[in-house]
């Protein structure tokens, strides 16, 4: 065949080649994050702001965003936790 026949798609059936996948293996391949494991909870007392409980639990405030992430079915707004919530807290 020539160069004209496969750029304009006149190639014949015996030119075609079929995609050979016998050496794709089998698993998932995912691009979401992996589920967070979860080992400990922490419940809310006054006084406590998500950036409080990262210190005392990880030692860096700024990790607040982590216990965040991983409590947003239970806090909407980060600047509002209440005493009695319990939260889950992701591995260090």
């Amino acid at each position: 065949m020539n160069v004209f026949g496969k750029l304009f798609g006149n190639e014949s059936d015996k030119d075609k080649k079929k995609a050979d996948f016998s050496d794709v293996q089998s698993g998932s391949s995912s691009t979401a994050p992996a589920a967070q494991t979860f080992n400990r909870t922490y419940t809310v007392v006054a006084g406590d702001s998500l950036s409080k409980i990262a210190k005392r639990e990880y030692g860096d405030a700024s990790k607040w965003h982590r216990i965040f992430e991983a409590n947003r079915d239970k806090i909407q707004n980060p600047d509002l936790i209440h005493p009695g919530q319990v939260l889950n807290l992701p591995q260090g």
